[in-house]
């Protein structure tokens, strides 16, 4: 099993990575072969702007940029994809968001066909989310917010490519508390996903 997880932080020494880091703590506990790649956005200075090269490249006017390959060549490693953020105006990071914009492009995460027929061509790979939130539970409950963000992200981009939202975590109420919880709450997705994949492995 190889996962991919996606960390998108500009800090390396923030709650996000230290969050990430105990996730594929996590995994690699309870599978020792699994193998844990960290794909750290920042670091890496992915561009998440949609440039005219993408929008040439969705109209199929233009191959692919690039380093739009390279993630679809990480991706198709994958058995299993993790994204750890920070909640930032109850969503993701835009670099986050762009990485999305740019790397599930129609024709490799989607299909759309005559007559608005839609393919979903993400459905072999499962999807773990990680929020990381400084308001509390009681805030997100309140308002809403959490129903909001898998409504958009869970529903509105991974299931209309058909990846399978399988865990969606929000670890909340980080400002200005212990986070040894969060922690454990983090290491205790790395079982659930080798689970998951063996489940699916033996289906």
């Amino acid at each position: 099993m190889h996962v991919l997880i996606v960390v998108s932080h500009p800090d390396p020494k923030s709650l996000t990575h230290a969050i990430a880091a105990e996730i594929a703590a996590g995994i690699v506990q309870a599978s020792p072969e699994t193998s844990v790649e960290m794909a750290d956005l920042a670091a890496e200075g992915f561009d998440p702007r949609f440039t005219a090269a993408d929008l040439a490249a969705y109209r199929r006017e233009a191959s692919l940029p690039p380093d739009v390959v390279v993630e679809h060549e990480r991706l198709g490693r994958a058995d299993a994809l993790v994204l750890a953020y920070p909640v930032y105006w109850w969503s993701m990071p835009g670099l986050l968001k762009g990485w999305i914009d740019r790397v599930f492009t129609s024709g490799w995460a989607y299909e759309e066909g005559a007559g608005g027929r839609l393919e979903k061509k993400l459905r072999h790979l499962p999807v773990h989310l990680a929020a990381i939130g400084g308001a509390d539970l009681r805030t997100y409950a309140r308002h809403g917010y959490f129903g909001a963000m898998k409504t958009q992200i869970d529903h509105g981009i991974f299931d209309y490519c058909g990846a399978p939202v399988v865990s969606s975590e929000l670890l909340a109420g980080t400002n200005g508390k212990d986070v040894s919880d969060l922690f454990e709450a983090a290491r205790a997705m790395g079982p659930r996903i080798v689970a998951h994949h063996l489940r699916k492995r033996a289906a």
